[in-house]
């Protein structure tokens, strides 16, 4: 990754060396096959952004092919949509050995702003897209507003989703909380293996040149490159970027004796994510990081695949030598929570926190009956995959936060293809007579398969009674919907966050509309929630 500020430039030249090889005979913003795979940018910080693009230089340098020639590409960052004046600019030296993707790691930039960014190659200007960075760090922000999203599996439908997003002018950025892409073959993964397009490569990928193709067939999308183009994303990655199910040494669509090594395939699945995707990663590889907005928010993305546990069930979930973040990443965590001098704590986690269980009474509120049949002290567990596969981990985090005293966390997810609205307990079996420590906002998935798609049924039937029994059980849910696809916009002001969700007329239709469906937010200081709308 290159970095060059202002002064590099100038030591390139200026208008010279740095900027000759961005003289196209004439501009277009057409797109054209040598950018086939659109431009992003993303993780905003005050003096800088991450910028990103494909170059297709020759026919035969297809994604994953490992053919091609090493290049030269140019690129330009600007205030001016015409730019006519450069913030910064330069060269990157790309080649079959990172895929032909261009990424550029710009600093230097002035903090709050808006900028407008191109590349070029052989007489060729990419699109141009827009960019932003983030305030100062003692910037006083008002408020800011960001789209969140997950679970957007290109054989089941279209990224509607995106396009509205794109659309937003109100917008600062993308929050995209994993499975970007999914690993399965064409036909594999989804209700009665309804194939809406088809995917590339059509096979299970597994290897490097496998994930390459796949990442590239998803930025072929053109809602996601319009919303790439348009605003810079925030991502982390999730499960099915590797593998379903995946934790440290495996996962549960990987099988050794057919496929191969699982270290080898999770080298392979990281190596193409970092060349494809907008992210910053430490120089150490790992990808849990936070981005601070001005005074008023600090983002903090987790990694809840690379360094987990094998998922178990039963007595397993209380384990404490079992783990979802690993030593370091939780101490990581606790430290960047404790330290933050922001208004408002905002963690990115891939799997839902909250607690779900099931019956008339969780095992905690049996209290001492719970041991004596050997239950789970946070009940029986429905999803091992979630936080509630890992309860000692959980009550680590949400008992710091408790210490601390505050109700100004709030939690971001996916995964689970459903929307939800939850106050976050420190003890369910009690709740409410014990606290709520932060509130959960997890957004629907882009396309991936929910309730009434798994069960074949009428959306708004089966799946009421299925939300009506979680109600009865986990009274810090306050709202589930287990049917619709879609998108949050998630707000950020003083006195308050709110999640607004958006609801698509049809995940197989390219042209869906979007409705805003409710809304709900929580106040600074309390950790609890109340419907705003709908």
């Amino acid at each position: 990754m290159t970095h060059l500020n202002r002064r590099d430039a100038l030591k390139l030249g200026g208008t010279g060396a740095a900027l000759a090889l961005m003289a196209p005979a004439a501009a277009s913003a057409a797109p054209d096959p040598l950018f086939a795979h659109g431009i992003a940018s993303g993780d905003p910080l005050p003096d800088g952004v991450v910028l990103w693009t494909r170059v297709t230089p020759v026919p035969e340098a297809l994604p994953g092919s490992g053919a091609g020639p090493q290049i030269q590409v140019s690129w330009q960052i600007s205030e001016d949509p015409g730019f006519a004046s450069l913030a910064a600019s330069g060269v990157f030296a790309t080649g079959p050995d990172r895929d032909h993707t261009v990424k550029v790691d710009v600093r230097g930039l002035d903090p709050g702003t808006a900028y407008h960014y191109r590349f070029a190659y052989a007489g060729t200007y990419s699109p141009t897209g827009r960019t932003r960075t983030a305030p100062a760090a003692d910037a006083a922000v008002d408020s800011l507003a960001f789209g969140v999203v997950s679970c957007s599996n290109w054989e089941a439908g279209y990224f509607s989703s995106y396009r509205h997003l794109a659309a937003r002018e109100d917008l600062f950025g993308v929050i995209h909380l994993g499975d970007y892409i999914y690993e399965y073959g064409t036909g594999s993964y989804g209700a009665g293996d309804v194939v809406v397009r088809r995917t590339a490569p059509e096979h299970e990928i597994i290897t490097l040149a496998d994930y390459r193709i796949r990442h590239a067939c998803y930025k072929t999308d053109p809602d996601l490159q319009a919303a790439h183009a348009r605003h810079p994303w925030l991502i982390v990655w999730d499960d099915h970027e590797v593998a379903n199910d995946a934790w440290a040494d495996g996962a549960e669509n990987h099988d050794p004796a057919t496929e191969g090594s699982y270290a080898a395939r999770k080298a392979a699945s990281h190596r193409a994510y970092q060349e494809w995707m907008p992210v910053r990663f430490s120089p150490d590889g790992a990808i849990y990081r936070s981005l601070k907005f001005g005074s008023l928010a600090e983002v903090v993305l987790m990694d809840l695949r690379s360094y987990r546990s094998l998922q178990q069930g039963g007595l397993a979930v209380d384990d404490p030598a079992r783990t979802m973040t690993g030593a370091p990443q939780m101490a990581w965590l606790k430290d960047t929570l404790a330290a933050s001098t922001a208004r408002w704590r905002v963690v990115g986690t891939s799997v839902m926190i909250s607690p779900l269980v099931l019956g008339s009474l969780t095992a905690e509120a049996l209290g001492p009956i719970a041991e004596l049949l050997g239950l789970p002290q946070g009940g029986l567990t429905l999803n091992p995959d979630q936080w509630d596969g890992y309860t000692a981990d959980r009550a680590e985090l949400l008992g710091a936060l408790n210490a601390r005293g505050t109700g100004d966390t709030v939690f971001l997810t996916g995964d689970i293809h459903t929307s939800w609205a939850n106050e976050v307990p420190l003890k369910a079996g009690t709740y409410p007579i014990s606290p709520s420590v932060a509130t959960e906002f997890v957004v629907p998935s882009v396309t991936s398969d929910n309730i009434d798609d798994i069960l074949g049924t009428a959306p708004r039937t089966t799946s009421l009674a299925i939300e009506s029994a979680v109600g009865v059980t986990n009274r810090h849910v306050r709202w589930l919907n287990m049917d619709d696809h879609g998108f949050g916009v998630f707000q950020i002001g003083q006195s308050q966050t709110r999640m607004d969700w958006y609801f698509l007329s049809d995940r197989k239709n390219p042209a869906a509309t979007a409705r805003k469906a409710v809304s709900y937010t929580t106040a600074h200081g309390t950790a609890k929630l109340k419907r705003a709308w709908g």
